[in-house]
């Protein structure tokens, strides 16, 4: 509860505050608000791997990825089939397309070194400023957005300075609380730190995009949900996967190497093909990714 409610209080905060500093849209939505709902990961996942538990710091990453895809996005066309923007995902396709490749590569080799992670976060630098220069020569962009957050600032300096200092101290005690109980519910019930931070771990964190997914898609707006879900895999992995590795290196689990970084591939793929070839991601589609989604969770829990 503490990750949902201080994700949502920083993002509110920071967009007001970015929005009297006058911020674009375009470059609220692409990082304080796509990136702020992808906080509670980037501060489980450091609090793990401080806690010496990398398969929940690797895991969390990996299994909200899937999430994002089959769990997320099969909700929110459940509720209303979702528009895919004109031209598929285009260029922020391919980005979470190359960034998912490069995570699969980085596992295959075991290791999450500070090399590794400096590149990572060098590859989320560039994507920014190939957005930021593309929306400014009027290219297409994925837009984001978080329900509620009024066009223009209002309200007091102060208020919007106190609801992101709110926002990043529940982040961070909630992280810190997550990773603590998943670690002893590991220990409890015989299962991994992998298991624990591809399940409780990622679903736990990865509300914040439920929550918006669920929102846009019950008002219509099939785009915002895409967005949020494609920005989020990004930064995922670019952002906290490499700012882990920078601070703490990373080993990877031999399960999460040779199942789960796999099924968060065919998943983004899946995605992929899924917005090249339709105008609209209807129900039926839905379904089919939470069935997968099912089927994934039983592997985890009953197989592995």
């Amino acid at each position: 509860m503490g990750l949902l409610i201080g994700g949502e209080l920083l993002v509110r905060g920071a967009v007001s505050v970015a929005l009297r500093a006058g911020l674009s849209q375009m470059v609220i939505g692409l990082t304080l608000v796509g990136f702020g709902t992808s906080a509670p990961e980037l501060a489980a996942s450091l609090s793990a791997a401080a806690a010496g538990s990398p398969g929940i710091a690797v895991g969390n990453v990996v299994g909200s990825n899937v999430g994002n895809v089959l769990l997320i996005l099969g909700v929110a066309a459940l509720l209303s089939p979702l528009v895919v923007p004109q031209g598929g995902l285009g260029r922020d396709g391919w980005v979470m397309t190359g960034a998912t490749l490069a995570c699969v590569t980085l596992a295959l080799l075991g290791q999450l070194d500070r090399t590794a992670g400096a590149l990572l976060l060098a590859a989320l630098a560039g994507y920014l400023i190939w957005t930021f220069v593309a929306a400014r020569q009027g290219g297409p962009t994925v837009a984001l957005a978080v329900d509620g957050v009024p066009d223009a600032a209002a309200g007091a300096l102060w208020k919007d300075l106190g609801l992101f200092a709110a926002g990043l101290v529940l982040i961070l005690l909630g992280a810190q609380w997550l990773v603590e109980g998943a670690s002893g519910l590991a220990r409890a019930v015989g299962l991994s730190d992998a298991v624990i931070g591809l399940t409780i771990v990622a679903i736990g964190t990865s509300l914040p995009e439920l929550v918006t997914s669920v929102i846009a898609a019950r008002k219509g707006h099939g785009d915002v949900a895409l967005g949020n879900v494609v920005g989020s895999n990004i930064f995922n992995i670019l952002g906290i996967l490499g700012a882990t590795a920078v601070v703490l290196p990373l080993s990877v689990p031999p399960q999460i190497a040779s199942v789960d970084v796999w099924v968060m591939l065919a998943a983004t793929l899946v995605l992929w093909l899924a917005c090249s070839r339709m105008r609209t991601l209807g129900r039926g589609i839905g379904l089919a990714f939470l069935t997968a989604y099912a089927v994934y969770l039983v592997w985890l829990l009953v197989i592995a």
